[in-house]
């Protein structure tokens, strides 16, 4: 395993234990509004703190892009971290929340741990190395139509950007064989990577909720890009990963509600 991928893991497990340790006492935490459905507590804080001491006891050097910190540093090298990805499902005590962490060197995205502590998956991957789950080869799932596709999305909190959703969603929900919405974006694409869903689409991500997913998908032999097949969804926040067949015929089927997709993005910003 790389030296960076120890740290990540070492730095994973220790916020899913610190998370663990508060879940019990989710209900009365206090909770602070960064939006509109979109809450923050002293766990995600405390955790995030745990990675990034870990992560600077090795490399003192390295820049942080955490969720609840910021930008800290300038290196070459970036750690992008989300400390809690599901925040509202780990105060509901539902069951489905992870730590994700993901590191970029020069601009690119090298490697990936993604660790889930209610299961105790840890879901690791490097550039050129592979995926695995839990010391086990993963790999997408052999879906080779997109209507027998089971596909995880996320709705977006904030109300004005839902009419830009929207005719994706129904357009998806006719071509597919299901659609799944669970709550944390790297645990939807660490289910790409695994087989358990074919697909995965969701729009106005921030790159720590993809940057660890994303090399997941890619090692596991998914195809990652954005929405309508062009750009870089770590730029965009518009992503779409699939397996190989059924990418291109996703791509297609988002093209067919693009205009509607543009005319609302238009109306949100005015």
């Amino acid at each position: 395993m790389h030296p960076l991928v120890n740290i990540a893991v070492s730095a994973a497990r220790s916020a899913g234990n610190f998370i663990m340790r508060n879940l019990e006492r989710a209900d009365t935490l206090q909770i602070e509004h960064k939006g509109r459905n979109d809450f923050v507590t002293q766990v995600d804080r405390g955790a995030e703190s745990e990675i990034i001491k870990l992560i600077h006891k090795a490399y003192p050097q390295h820049a942080i892009l955490g969720e609840e910190g910021g930008k800290i540093g300038d290196n070459e090298v970036v750690w992008i971290i989300d400390p809690l990805d599901g925040t509202t499902n780990f105060l509901h005590r539902l069951p489905h929340f992870a730590v994700s962490i993901g590191v970029q060197i020069k601009g690119v995205l090298m490697h990936g741990v993604i660790y889930a502590p209610c299961t105790q998956d840890l879901y690791v991957a490097s550039r050129g190395a592979g995926a695995t789950l839990n010391n086990r080869r993963i790999r997408v799932s052999t879906c080779r139509e997109l209507d027998h596709a089971l596909v995880g999305t996320g709705v977006p909190i904030k109300p004005e950007k839902l009419p830009a959703y929207l005719p994706t969603l129904g357009a998806v929900a006719e071509a597919t064989a299901g659609i799944r919405r669970a709550g944390a974006a790297s645990l939807d694409l660490a289910y790409v990577a695994s087989g358990k869903l074919d697909a995965y689409w969701e729009m106005n991500l921030k790159p720590w909720d993809m940057a660890a997913g994303l090399v997941l998908v890619q090692e596991a032999g998914g195809i990652v890009g954005e929405l309508y097949g062009e750009g870089d969804p770590m730029n965009s926040g518009n992503v779409l990963v699939a397996t190989p067949k059924i990418h291109g015929p996703f791509v297609d089927l988002l093209n067919t509600v693009r205009p509607r997709f543009e005319a609302a993005q238009v109306d949100a910003a005015s």
